[in-house]
């Protein structure tokens, strides 16, 4: 057994967490991904309340074990997304773009455990002094929306100013990774691109294989004018942004031209026109499989690494 703290706080086997990525976090992935002994995930993203709830209901049918949600404090419809949650008493919520401080209460009178996504030192401090219950610390190697610091710098940082578990996330797929978090301070990590290719996960064929087919340099960031970069992997698509921001396109124009091309991507599998976020270890993933094949892998893995450096210790380095 490879266990921390984090286990026993979100009552999980393994201190891993699949990453609540919009469109491709559904509930046949975040059930695949709790039965293997992990947290799994739904992302809310956009999508209307009643979306949330049928995925809610499938992962239940799925699963008996504890799972998340992972709401986007952005959304038009997250007001009645938390509504949902209350209902359906969701064991876990992650949060991301925003502040989760109004739903705190109400959470934890559900017994529901608040999880933010943080890419700061400052937000950590501030999230912990609202009572949650542990932090997501993403560094920039992540897919999707980034912040600025790295993984490796930001997670000593945050775990050296909070008393509550840290998490950490961005640049991590296997057992190394999972090892070099714990001695980071990290309890855990969230895992998002290497969980694109399982078998459980719906995403489009064309963008598994994509990811697959990526090389070290493919995972870039786009629409840093914005304010709100993105990790993606090279494409038409990805070249299109770079070219209208040297141009300097309004804001407005850059955010009307993205609408819809996650969804063109993950589900009609249109890899070269739509956008394909992933993160920097894309290059590491070289196969399908079932979540609990994963999970078993990086715990295994970990296990071999942790072994190594208690060789390393005892030969006097």
């Amino acid at each position: 057994m490879l266990r921390t703290d984090l286990c026993e706080v979100l009552n999980i086997k393994y201190p891993i967490l699949q990453g609540g990525m919009a469109w491709v976090a559904t509930a046949e992935l975040a059930a695949a991904v709790s039965n293997a002994g992990g947290l799994g995930i739904i992302a809310a993203g956009n999508a209307p309340s009643e979306i949330v709830e049928q995925e809610i209901q499938k992962a239940k049918n799925l699963t008996t074990r504890p799972f998340g949600v992972n709401v986007m404090l952005l959304s038009p419809f997250v007001e009645d997304v938390m509504e949902i949650i209350y209902k359906h008493k969701v064991p876990v919520v992650t949060t991301g773009a925003g502040n989760p401080g109004k739903y705190i209460k109400k959470l934890k009178e559900i017994g529901t455990k608040i999880v933010p996504v943080v890419p700061s030192i400052a937000l950590a401090k501030r999230m912990e002094s609202l009572g949650v219950d542990a932090v997501i610390v993403e560094g920039t190697e992540a897919g999707g929306h980034i912040g600025e610091l790295t993984t490796f710098a930001l997670v000593p940082q945050v775990v050296d100013e909070l008393n509550i578990p840290v998490i950490a996330a961005g640049g991590i797929a296997d057992g190394r990774g999972l090892v070099a978090a714990l001695a980071l301070g990290a309890q855990g990590v969230q895992m998002g691109t290497r969980f694109i290719c399982s078998n459980e996960c719906t995403a489009h064929d064309k963008y598994k294989e994509m990811v697959m087919k990526a090389k070290d340099r493919d995972a870039i960031v786009t629409a840093r004018t914005s304010g709100h970069p993105v990790r993606v992997l090279k494409n038409k698509f990805a070249k299109e942004i770079a070219k209208l921001e040297k141009e300097n396109i309004s804001l407005e124009e850059l955010e009307k031209i993205g609408i819809g091309k996650l969804r063109l991507a993950v589900v009609e599998g249109d890899v070269e026109n739509g956008s394909v976020m992933a993160g920097q270890i894309a290059a590491m993933v070289k196969d399908i499989k079932p979540c609990g094949e994963i999970i078993d892998e990086v715990i295994r893995d970990a296990k071999v690494q942790l072994e190594r450096l208690k060789g390393l210790s005892k030969e006097g380095l």
